[in-house]
């Protein structure tokens, strides 16, 4: 038999970092949440053990997350700052070096593991009296009653049934399930796919000479090679490749690939002393045609997915999930529907222009790195030196770094 659950006000598919970071925020603003997620998140592990998952999460998105209550809990595990960045040419001699003391930051940012920041969340979750998480559960039936104009709107726009026949009704559902989203598919949202032919290899280290809690990348012929700063001197590889190469890659021997990783950084932080396990995954840029429907609504991934060279896709997801609650609290403050179309186009406005502009720039930094003709090599090298030498120019380019444009809730 199925259950009929009390109304929701927003119903949030996926808890992950931003569905979770949407839910703390709505849920603390008073409104009513049903939280939706397929698997129990990870709240333990040994101490000595790093998530091959991490996120470079920007000065933006950590005060999003101290307003939600959720920083601190994230501090006091485990936060790498890193202060500097270095980026340099593979295929060229352009190169540019970004401090953070050049903008009078104490940091550009953090880097964390995911699971830390979505262990942090949920804990921030279950103090909230309003927010009901239903985990582990699967969504198998979305109805969406449609609102005729001029006619006052349905008691219950939308009906979510659950795999175990929970019945939950709202308002607004909104899609954080990640780029292969159900909310959207299930919306019938077409989106447009931008393959990359990249397959990130990440995996974790400890080099003999410390990382000086600066960020180090290069552009390699194949795509960038990043190691970004952690704590106790390891660092998190994230290696953008073909396919074929990832492939080749992760089947070395520990020996080989510690020297090839090392030599693939120019030996700048020596030979690698320690490596962890490796993986791959397939990356493609995505990016939904409509953000919203009436009564649905998407964010993060489920909107867009980007190209992970720059480390932005979870903090344009934050910039959704603050941006997407603002319009939602104001709409409910003034006994507005929280899922009626105008408010959800609001946010669409707000963020859809500034993601796509960050998706063809990631796009176009692939393309322009990976171009190995010599005009090509020239130009860029001489750009990245005219930004390095400027430095009114390059303090602009870290100060969009800082921001991200990442609204308040």
């Amino acid at each position: 038999m199925m259950k009929t659950l009390h109304k929701y006000d927003v119903i949030v598919v996926g808890g992950g970092m931003v569905g979770a970071a949407l839910a703390c925020t709505l849920g603390d603003a008073g409104l009513k949440i049903a939280i939706i997620e397929g698997r129990e998140p990870v709240m333990d592990w040994p101490t000595d053990e790093v998530d091959l998952r991490v996120s470079a999460i920007t000065r933006a998105s950590e005060q999003f997350l101290r307003e939600l209550g959720a920083w601190q809990a994230i501090a006091d595990e485990r936060v790498s700052p890193y202060s500097e960045m270095h980026v340099w040419d593979a295929g060229g001699s352009g190169n540019i070096h970004f401090d953070c003391a050049e903008v009078g930051e104490p940091n550009l940012g953090h880097i964390i593991e995911n699971r830390v920041v979505t262990r942090a969340l949920w804990q921030r979750l279950s103090g909230l009296p309003g927010v009901q998480r239903f985990c582990p559960a699967t969504a198998r039936r979305l109805t969406l009653r449609n609102t005729i104009i001029g006619c006052e709107p349905p008691t219950n726009p939308v009906q979510l049934e659950l795999d175990d026949g929970t019945v939950l009704n709202a308002s607004l559902i909104v899609g954080a399930d990640g780029g292969n989203s159900w909310v959207r598919n299930q919306a019938g949202i077409d989106i447009s796919t931008r393959e990359y032919a990249h397959t990130a290899l990440v995996t974790t280290v400890k080099t003999e000479r410390h990382h000086q809690y600066t960020a180090w990348q290069r552009f390699l012929p194949t795509g960038p090679l990043a190691f970004l700063p952690l704590t106790d001197g390891y660092s998190s590889i994230v290696w953008s490749t073909t396919a074929e190469e990832a492939a080749r890659l992760e089947a070395l021997d520990e020996a080989l690939f510690k020297a090839e990783l090392a030599a693939s950084l120019e030996h700048k932080l020596g030979a690698i002393t320690e490596l962890g396990p490796r993986a791959g995954f397939p990356i493609r840029g995505r990016h939904a045609r409509h953000y919203v429907k009436p009564h649905l609504a998407l964010v993060g991934d489920a909107a867009h997915t980007i190209h992970p060279l720059a480390g932005q896709g979870v903090n344009l997801g934050f910039a959704d999930a603050a941006c997407l609650a603002r319009e939602l609290i104001q709409a409910w403050e003034q006994d507005d529907t929280p899922g009626s179309l105008k408010v959800l186009r609001r946010y669409e406005r707000a963020r859809r222009g500034d993601n796509l502009l960050v998706l063809e720039a990631m796009g176009g930094f692939k393309q322009l790195f990976g171009d190995p003709s010599p005009l090509v090599r020239g130009l860029r090298s001489a750009g990245l030196n005219l930004v390095d030498r400027l430095p009114v120019l390059k303090n602009l380019f870290i100060q969009q770094a800082l921001r991200n444009d990442a609204p308040r809730a």
